[in-house]
């Protein structure tokens, strides 16, 4: 896709750098992005993805912005109170980028329309908060082929890595899934979410923003992604960290012997 003088003159930094110019800025352009979740780590997901130039960002969110989301999730404005996310952030994209299509979702994703949302996209993230969705969208993205740049938080801390389990590695085997990271999902209550933990708002903001530059670099294809690997950020030592992750051939998805063939479990 070509650039018009405008948006030559907006994204003029990006088209400095070698690893993205000209030709990564119209991969950018042409890309399709869903984004799960309008809150916390979707805030500055939207917001950079937006102002990097994607060409169009799909937002999958059912929920309303209350007064006690705007300590982390940036994207929405007090204004915005009472009105769904997706149209809350819809609105202030619209502001920061208007060559930036918008398209949303205002319910949540199930195993009935997961593979169809998700597989109207080439890459897709994960936002969300509890642990039924990131295996229903994770799953999900493994059927339909799409990468899954996922990541999650804690009240100072977080990880981001990219899942591709439907591709092998410089190894011969498979990329791992969410399950190999996480075989089962842990029992309801011993993992409190942000609402019952509380978090630091610009722990979440660290984060969502590194998720943000995983997915710019998927498409741009600039340097190494996190295939197979989980980027660890602890904000009190404070301390980034890498760590291998490896394909777990018992795995039911994608292991030797998968039991999982469809969405059906997540009914």
């Amino acid at each position: 896709m070509a650039l018009t003088p405008e948006e030559i003159q907006r994204y003029k930094r990006h088209l400095l750098l070698h690893e993205i110019g000209g030709q990564g800025q119209a991969r950018l352009k042409a890309a399709r992005v869903l984004v799960v979740g309008a809150g916390g780590l979707g805030s500055p997901l939207l917001l950079y993805l937006a102002a990097a130039g994607v060409g169009t960002l799909g937002i999958v969110d059912d929920d309303t912005v209350s007064l006690d989301n705007l300590q982390r999730q940036v994207v929405h404005t007090t204004a915005s109170v009472g009105t769904l996310k997706v149209e809350s952030a819809r609105e202030t994209l619209a502001a920061l980028n208007p060559h930036v299509a918008i398209e949303t979702f205002p319910f949540r994703l199930d195993a009935t329309n997961a593979v169809d949302v998700i597989s109207r996209f080439d890459i897709v993230t994960d936002g969300t908060d509890n642990f039924a969705t990131r295996y229903l969208v994770a799953d999900a993205c493994y059927f339909a082929r799409r990468p899954l740049v996922h990541a999650a938080v804690g009240p100072f801390d977080g990880y981001v890595t990219a899942l591709k389990p439907y591709e092998t590695g410089p190894d011969g085997k498979p990329y791992p899934s969410y399950r190999c990271l996480f075989p089962e999902a842990p029992p309801a209550g011993l993992v409190p979410n942000c609402a019952e933990a509380g978090v630091m708002g610009s722990v979440v903001g660290v984060v969502g923003t590194l998720q943000a530059t995983e997915v710019i670099k998927e498409l741009t294809g600039t340097g190494e992604g996190l295939a197979g690997r989980l980027l660890l950020y602890d904000a009190k030592e404070p301390r980034f960290e890498t760590v291998r992750v490896a394909w777990d051939p018992e795995n039911p998805l994608t292991g030797e012997k998968p039991t999982i063939a469809d969405l059906s479990e997540h009914v």
